[in-house]
């Protein structure tokens, strides 16, 4: 399988639970949300995840213009960046654990750079 087809398998599989997840929270988690006022937190856990699903369906559409290098390394940023953003804000609103509070930033770090490195890869192959 190409790199091409990894990355766009891994972001629709991506967007598949972030639906899940989404109703999981809007369904069975609702009450339990609610009463600990965590139900922000879950939905910005759920919409960046989904966000950046669809970035990754685009990053493999984009993957001839921006190089298989850098489609690579912007891929692994993001899936690691919302493993870490979104699934420590998941933990936090199922759980209250704020012990995960830390791996938050460093997500959103590497979601950032995972943006970058994507932009980076298009510039360097345009030019």
């Amino acid at each position: 399988m190409t790199t091409q087809k990894q990355i766009a398998l891994i972001g629709l599989v991506m967007g598949a639970l972030a639906v899940a997840f989404g109703a999981f929270g809007a369904h069975a988690l609702k009450n339990l949300l609610a009463l600990h006022n965590r139900t922000d937190t879950f939905e910005l856990a759920v919409r960046y995840h989904f966000y950046h699903a669809l970035a990754l369906v685009a990053l493999a559409a984009l993957h001839p213009q921006v190089g298989e290098t850098h489609a690579r390394w912007s891929a692994r940023l993001i899936v690691f960046g919302t493993l870490f953003f979104s699934g420590s804000l998941y933990v936090l609103a199922i759980f209250g654990t704020r012990a995960v509070a830390f791996v938050t930033p460093v997500g959103g770090m590497l979601l950032i750079a995972g943006w970058l490195a994507a932009a980076r890869g298009l510039l360097k192959k345009t030019n």
